[in-house]
């Protein structure tokens, strides 16, 4: 038998996994569901998710337009920290999963539900990340995870039921991908993907264009920094949810941010995934230019050092932990002074770094310079090599 539940919360898409699971919820726990979804940019997904929702089942809907917190409050402050998993992966999925969690105990509060519930899977990392948020905001709440507990084992299977129930949903047999999208990216697992030899189809691209067809000429642009955060692009100021898409739309169409990677999960499996992130793609290396003129060497080298443990804090669900908010502030100390303007060229595919200024700069062409210079006596760097040659030469002196 199952605990008995009043009220679920439950964070719901519209796809697959989460249509069947309203219903499993009503008919397994005889209790009433709250639908919610987040509107993060998913773009026309969430056309009829309130009436697919409604005629599935469920006593009320909530649709929240999260856009802009998402991108200012959980998009921005990694990539103030130049974020990424295992080398390839911008964390688009990874940075939702916390700001859908926290709306989602929010509604749980307001509507007096007694449970929340998702749908990732018993194999994926976003139980985990769901569940640390929910565990972080109320740690007696209580959480159903139907694929830890029904026996839909796969999707052919929750295809049966849905047609079973009549519930509508996006998924075929020809296109079994699982799909995950926001503002920052969109993700592709499952089907013929699931085999890492296998090329991903040319038609499954949804925010690029290939590279092949991409545009002959390149596209020039100019992004401006204010203490880390992109606030302009070609001096046409925007929120940074808008500022998001208008790079989404110039680096897809220039064929710019697929990723194929074949990563290490949380759980322990390694996982298959074709990523869209045009515009992160494009934000990453220009924040990684305006910082080369703007930080100290031994502050940026510290950061550096602490990219693979914040990427992976926010790839296992810890976005809450006392641990991320210690990384965090440090990382935001360190972009006090990263203010100023990148020059790229978008071109097939490339994003080309062709000139950064700064206020801020502490570069100076006066001491970089092959020319004469005030501050810099060449015959000083023999005493500086020697003395750190020093161990080096004591240690083959002993040697002999």
């Amino acid at each position: 038998m199952t605990d008995s539940v009043n009220k679920v919360v439950l964070a719901y898409s519209g796809g697959l996994d989460t249509s069947v699971i309203l219903k499993w919820l009503i008919e397994t726990y005889a209790c009433d569901v709250v639908a919610f979804s987040a509107n993060i940019g998913q773009g026309d997904e969430l056309d009829h998710v309130k009436e697919n929702a409604i005629n599935t089942g469920a006593s009320k809907v909530y649709i929240d337009d999260l856009q802009e917190t998402f991108v200012k409050d959980y998009v921005f402050p990694a990539f103030r920290a130049n974020a990424i998993y295992e080398g390839k992966y911008l964390l688009g999925t990874s940075l939702a999963r916390p700001l859908i969690a926290k709306r989602q105990m929010e509604i749980a509060k307001i509507e007096n539900a007694d449970a929340v519930s998702h749908g990732a899977t018993g194999k994926g990392n976003d139980q985990v990340r769901f569940e640390l948020s929910y565990l972080a905001i109320d740690p007696n709440i209580k959480i159903i995870a139907p694929w830890r507990e029904w026996k839909l084992n796969s999707r052919s299977a929750l295809m049966g039921f849905a047609r079973q129930h009549g519930i509508k949903v996006p998924t075929t047999h020809a296109k079994p991908y699982s799909t995950d999208r926001n503002l920052l990216h969109i993700s592709f697992e499952g089907g013929r993907l699931e085999d890492p030899w296998q090329q991903p189809p040319e038609d499954m691209f949804t925010l690029t264009t290939s590279p092949r067809e991409a545009p002959d000429e390149p596209e020039i642009i100019e992004i401006t920094f204010e203490q880390g955060n992109p606030v302009a692009i070609n001096d046409e100021h925007m929120s940074p949810a808008n500022l998001l898409k208008m790079l989404n739309t110039l680096a897809g169409r220039n064929g710019i941010g697929r990723s194929d990677i074949v990563e290490n999960r949380f759980v322990g499996m390694k996982s298959r995934g074709v990523y869209e992130t045009p515009g992160g793609t494009v934000l990453r290396a220009a924040h990684m230019a305006i910082e080369s003129i703007t930080m100290d060497r031994e502050v940026m080298h510290l950061r550096d050092s602490l990219i693979p443990k914040y990427s992976e804090l926010v790839y296992y669900g810890f976005w809450f932990s006392p641990e991320m908010e210690l990384l965090q502030n440090m990382v935001d100390q360190t972009q006090q002074n990263v203010s100023g303007k990148v020059r790229l060229e978008l071109y097939k595919g490339n994003c080309m770094i062709l000139g950064r200024k700064s206020d801020e700069s502490i570069y100076s062409e006066d001491f970089a310079t092959f020319e004469d210079d005030d501050v810099y006596r060449q015959k000083d760097a023999e005493g500086f090599i020697r003395l750190n040659a020093l161990r080096l030469r004591i240690q083959k002196m002993m040697k002999r």
